[in-house]
């Protein structure tokens, strides 16, 4: 559904505007509005990897340099149809799609948060910022990996892909996260792992933390405010502290 795009209202240069709730640890932010996959969980690896034996399993090898997408859409079904192009006549669809999934929820099956994100929520939770998600995939692909690892309680609110008109780099989905939570703009942090995520987010007046995928190129990151190898690099205060440096 469209997104009603309020006008936000940023908090002066250098400075987050936060309500007066009391001592918070120090951390300047009201809310911290996450990304999911390839960032709270390394869905972006396990997506690959599934793509990467299908390939293989057709003795082939699959191409990175056109494989990830400038945007957070779905591209499944384009996927598909170069590995069918790739394979010819005796490529079967429906098989090929049952083979990759198994092989995905496979790896799900062992898959935790990415390294030094537990840490940032508990983090954040003490300080009494709120979180939040805002992701390009659907509520249900989101909220059921959460659910799994026992971590969907951590956030107080989802914002899908499947609720907005358009996916990142537009920034529907962080408006649509901000109208949730009751706040400007200047009032939240929110932290990705994507170039267009990072778009997405700054659009939308949001300062952002990247965390950038193992398979991303730094160069594209240049709009984020701070750019981080892991979240266990720095604690969370230390991290926005930081935004202003």
């Amino acid at each position: 559904m469209p997104v009603h795009r309020r006008r936000l209202v940023p908090a002066a240069p250098g400075r987050f505007s936060i309500p007066d709730r009391g001592d918070n640890g120090g951390v300047q932010a009201a809310a911290i509005v996450f990304d999911f996959d390839g960032l709270l969980m390394d869905t972006e690896a396990t997506m690959l990897e599934s793509w990467q034996q299908e390939w293989r399993h057709h003795g082939l090898e699959l191409d990175l340099g056109t494989f990830f997408a400038p945007h957070g859409g779905d591209m499944t079904e384009q996927r598909y149809e170069r590995l069918a192009a790739a394979v010819g006549s005796s490529y079967d669809r429906e098989r090929s799609h049952a083979r990759r999934i198994a092989h995905r929820d496979e790896l799900h099956r062992r898959l935790g948060l990415r390294e030094g994100i537990g840490a940032w929520l508990r983090q954040a939770r003490a300080a009494g910022i709120r979180l939040a998600v805002a992701s390009s995939s659907p509520l249900s692909w989101v909220r059921g990996h959460l659910t799994a690892v026992g971590r969907l309680d951590d956030f107080e609110l989802i914002a899908g892909g499947d609720e907005v008109a358009l996916p990142k780099p537009a920034p529907d989905v962080y408006l649509l996260a901000l109208d949730r939570l009751g706040l400007d703009a200047g009032q939240a942090v929110a932290v990705e792992d994507s170039a267009h995520g990072v778009a997405a987010a700054r659009d939308a007046g949001l300062r952002c933390i990247a965390i950038p995928g193992s398979h991303a190129d730094l160069a594209w990151f240049g709009r984020a405010n701070l750019v981080l190898a892991s979240a266990a690099e720095l604690s969370l205060a230390e991290a926005l502290s930081r935004l202003d440096g």
